[in-house]
């Protein structure tokens, strides 16, 4: 498989052209790894890196490849890491199940006020909250900012947890006896601002999810939580049946 000559007659931009048979190459799985370099697809194709850099741009776009900031462009992998609706999700738990190793940077661990995140708990704004907010790996690359709050009444014994390498919710019901066992959910696509982008290594205008969550345990708050995950990496999925049924909310923006 090689790279297809541009027609030159003015009728189809050559990035298009160059999109296209770029599109052709990674349906037919010629770049298993990555997409060769600007300056080699330019020589491949005779074109200028600018036109390359166009149809590159379409492709992230559109979610067919992915790339860092000064990385070269790589297939995306869909659905590497699958979580279905029906359960609260456990970044930790989907990680290891699709057979990659999950580790996290802890970026902050300590007890705070947060008036704003108390009241969406129902909570009086004064409440001490143990917050723990770490960049999530996966195989070592950047998959997920995640945010968590918990009330330090109920928390406290998780501030001697080493969360490197396990999930807060088994530590959660170990240590304190909490099982979030359900709560209310907001999934919504993103575009992350410069500091979140560079965390997660994704470029400018390339969107992530958003999912923000408050956890009950017996119907009493026990979790706020906001996670950014890169979008190219993770799914959700729900199911449904004839006696369940399937049901979406829908907000409007506020």
């Amino acid at each position: 498989m090689t790279a297809r000559a541009l027609v030159r007659d003015g009728t189809m931009p050559l990035w298009q052209q160059l999109l296209a048979d770029l599109r052709r190459r990674l349906s037919d799985g010629e770049f298993d790894e990555a997409l060769p370099g600007e300056f080699a697809l330019a020589a491949d194709y005779g074109v200028s890196r600018h036109t390359v850099r166009e149809a590159l741009r379409r492709l992230r776009e559109d979610g067919a490849v992915v790339a860092g900031r000064g990385r070269v462009a790589r297939p995306t992998v869909r659905s590497e890491i699958e979580q279905p609706l029906d359960e609260p999700y456990s970044l930790y738990v989907a990680v290891e199940s699709a057979g990659r190793t999950q580790r996290s940077v802890v970026r902050t661990f300590e007890v705070r006020a947060d008036g704003v995140v108390a009241a969406r708990m129902g909570l009086e704004e004064s409440t001490p909250l143990v917050h723990l907010e770490r960049l999530r790996l996966a195989d070592a690359e950047p998959l997920a900012v995640d945010r968590v709050w918990l009330p330090e009444e109920l928390a406290a014994p998780l501030l001697d947890v080493d969360f490197t390498h396990t999930g807060i919710y088994p530590e959660y019901r170990r240590r304190c006896g909490i099982r979030v066992d359900g709560g209310m959910e907001n999934i919504r696509a993103v575009l992350p601002g410069r500091g979140e982008r560079e965390l997660l290594g994704i470029d400018e205008g390339v969107a992530a999810l958003s999912i923000e969550r408050l956890g009950l345990s017996a119907g009493r708050p026990v979790e706020w939580r906001h996670t950014l995950v890169r979008g190219d990496r993770f799914s959700v999925t729900a199911r449904f049946s004839s006696r369940s049924g399937y049901r979406v909310d829908l907000n409007e923006p506020g």
